[in-house]
């Protein structure tokens, strides 16, 4: 009976022991169907790298101890005002409503300004359950943005919702994982806005382009009238450097060369070539080369104003493009 019993327990111990050495089943996350509604989007503060976001967020789920009017996170948010949820129950799921008001952080691109083109984007986190215990489902259908919604001197041109998976570098000090990361899932607003930008243009470059027909005036002088000559160009130049500084005073720090720099210097160096054939031009006057000087005077005038006019066409064309 005793060699049965071994027998037996040798035949069955290979199974006995995959078995204690099974993993644990993976725990299935559990679905939050989310969607959003755009109210208003106002306060766009280029300076400040901010605009503000007012908008209505759901979600519905299972999971009794989901609560994303207390565990909501907005990580790329500067200041979410604290929602008053609406609740209820539907088919035994809770469905959760909140008024969202936020102050958003956000890296404008300005390298077109003014013909740029901005991608807002509002990513929503529950701050308690990582992405292990919660997943997002899209409420495609009904996530979409008031059709009266207009932000002065903008409008919009693509609007949708996805999600993504947020990765960090920490677990938080979480004492129970060994890991060097953690994942959470995210709900994600997104919208591309473009401006309507010629009117800003004309307002913002019009003493610009003003300072360089002053300084182009004096072609029409005489060589020899050298106080006029000279005056108005450095008039002008002194015009066009009090133009970028209030424009710059619009706009956040930028390392790169923008469109409002480029069509400045641009400026700058037509001024300079203005000053230039001037000089050049009076060389000749002072040398009784009059006829030289007159037709150095014209051909330089028609080459300063034909380039200043082509190069500008050219970096407008491209920052629409």
């Amino acid at each position: 009976m005793k060699r049965f019993q071994l027998f037996f327990l040798l035949i069955l111990w290979p199974l006995v022991s995959s078995v204690a050495q099974a993993p644990e089943q993976e725990q299935v996350p559990d679905t939050v169907r989310a969607g959003a509604y755009i109210i208003n989007i106002h306060d766009i503060n280029f300076r400040d790298k901010e605009y503000t976001i007012r908008f209505w967020l759901w979600m519905l789920y299972d999971n009794p101890s989901f609560d994303f009017a207390e565990q909501i996170d907005i990580p790329n948010a500067k200041e979410i005002d604290k929602p008053a949820p609406l609740m209820d129950l539907v088919d035994g799921k809770t469905w959760q409503l909140m008024k969202m008001k936020c102050t958003m952080k956000q890296n404008w691109k300005v390298n077109d300004f003014p013909f740029d083109k901005q991608h807002l984007t509002v990513r929503v986190e529950n701050s308690v359950y990582d992405n292990a215990h919660l997943v997002y489902e899209l409420d495609q259908s009904g996530s979409t943005y008031d059709r009266e919604l207009t932000i002065d001197g903008w409008h919009i041109s693509n609007f949708n919702v996805d999600t993504s998976v947020n990765e960090y570098t920490t677990v938080f000090g979480d004492p129970s994982s060994d890991l060097l990361h953690s994942e959470y899932a995210s709900f994600n607003i997104n919208m591309d806005i473009e401006r309507d930008a010629w009117g800003l243009f004309a307002k913002i470059f019009i003493g610009m382009y003003i300072a360089f027909l002053i300084s182009i005036i004096s072609f029409t002088l005489r060589p020899s009238e050298l106080e006029p000559r000279f005056g108005l160009p450095v008039g002008g130049l002194f015009a066009a450097v009090g133009n970028k500084y209030i424009i710059d005073s619009l706009l956040p720090e930028s390392t790169s060369f923008t469109l409002v720099d480029t069509l400045h210097t641009v400026t700058f160096l037509g001024i300079l070539a203005t000053l230039l054939v001037s000089a050049i031009s009076l060389k000749y006057f002072d040398n009784g080369q009059l006829d030289k000087s007159i037709t150095f005077n014209r051909i330089g005038a028609r080459i300063v104003v034909i380039s200043y006019v082509v190069i500008n066409l050219l970096l407008v064309g491209l920052a629409i493009a």
